[in-house]
């Protein structure tokens, strides 16, 4: 079930300091996009999204039956209250938008068999869009499908367990193991060990380490080694910082890191870690559990402005990308912001 928040009642930091709720992709869709497909579906517009809510597969089932949104749509969603919710919901996630794929109009069209050289079991579904290259690998579907998107390799040797999601043109390295629960944007390079986790698009985890209970936002680095703890060795409740407000997360939970922030090569990071938008993380032992925005290093040392612009504007050349004008002056105001604390 998704936690309660302390204070106000929708708190997606650090995610949405430089990306509306609405624009954030999480699977396959942005939050207004999932809503949009089923507009398409139902043929039938919304006056008013119930945009921080997440549709369910009961919903697409309705609208499959009824041809129409039910009266009282909210018995149908799942509420998002904070950033934690989204990595308590991975399951929902990739539900939905397996749900959405499979009652979409040339959706046959859309995919490719799969191949004989890939090794399969379970009864829930395997969808594999045009282009996708997967050859020597692992899929197992007996606790929920896996959805692997256009243009993505699965490279040899590499296990994956569903229910999980991977996006478009994205690259998950020999022997990596992904665990259920587990959705990948767009454009990503994926290794090493991951569970219960959403990396967001143009995020790269490229090498050994694990990632679990966690989500990473668009445009990170994780160097090589770096591993998060998600349960304390006294196994009491795992708290988060989300600006002014402490959240409880459960008894389970990793970390939250901000879009364009990078960790050097081993980084340990702590149970229940938030990092702000654009850190620099290099540490002796584990991480501090609240890291603010334009964080360089650990010891309260802040990025100088120009070089975060530079360092990020090299990391997204390495995608092929030109980081806009517009972005840069976001940037520079949320790092003239007082620190969150």
């Amino acid at each position: 079930m998704p936690s309660k928040v302390v204070k106000s009642p929708f708190n997606f930091y650090p995610f949405t300091t430089t990306i509306a709720f609405s624009q954030l992709q999480i699977g396959k869709y942005t939050m207004l996009q999932r809503w949009q497909q089923l507009q398409i579906i139902a043929k039938q517009k919304l006056s008013n999204i119930p945009l921080y809510s997440l549709p369910t597969v009961a919903l697409v089932e309705y609208i499959l039956e009824h041809k129409k949104f039910p009266t009282h749509i909210n018995k149908y969603c799942i509420a998002l209250t904070n950033s934690i919710d989204f990595v308590k919901c991975t399951t929902a996630f990739i539900a939905i938008d397996v749900a959405i794929a499979s009652a979409r109009k040339g959706k046959k069209k859309d995919v490719q068999p799969l191949p004989a050289y890939i090794m399969h079991s379970g009864n829930n579904e395997v969808i594999l869009e045009k282009d996708v290259v997967a050859k020597h690998c692992f899929l197992n579907t007996d606790d929920g499908p896996i959805y692997i998107s256009k243009g993505s390799t699965i490279q040899e040797g590499v296990c994956l367990r569903g229910p999980i999601y991977v996006g478009q043109n994205t690259t998950i390295k020999m022997g990596a193991t992904i665990y259920a629960n587990t959705i990948i944007g767009n454009n990503c390079i994926v290794g090493g060990e991951v569970k219960n986790s959403i990396i967001m698009n143009n995020t790269n985890k490229a090498h050994y380490g694990y990632l679990g209970d966690s989500m990473v936002g668009e445009w990170c680095n994780l160097g090589a080694g770096t591993t998060n703890s998600n349960i304390k060795n006294n196994c009491s409740s795992v708290m988060l910082g989300l600006g002014s407000e402490e959240v409880n997360a459960g008894f389970k939970f990793g970390t939250l890191i901000g879009h364009y922030s990078r960790t050097a090569i081993n980084t340990a990071i702590n149970t229940g870690t938030v990092m702000g938008i654009s850190c620099n993380i290099f540490a002796n032992g584990l991480t501090p559990k609240i890291l603010p925005n334009f964080s360089w290093g650990v010891t309260g040392q802040k990025y100088i402005f120009d070089k975060a612009i530079n360092d990020i504007e090299k990391w997204m050349l390495l995608k092929n990308v030109n980081l806009n004008k517009a972005t840069i002056n976001q940037l520079k105001k949320i790092y003239n912001e007082p620190i969150r604390t």
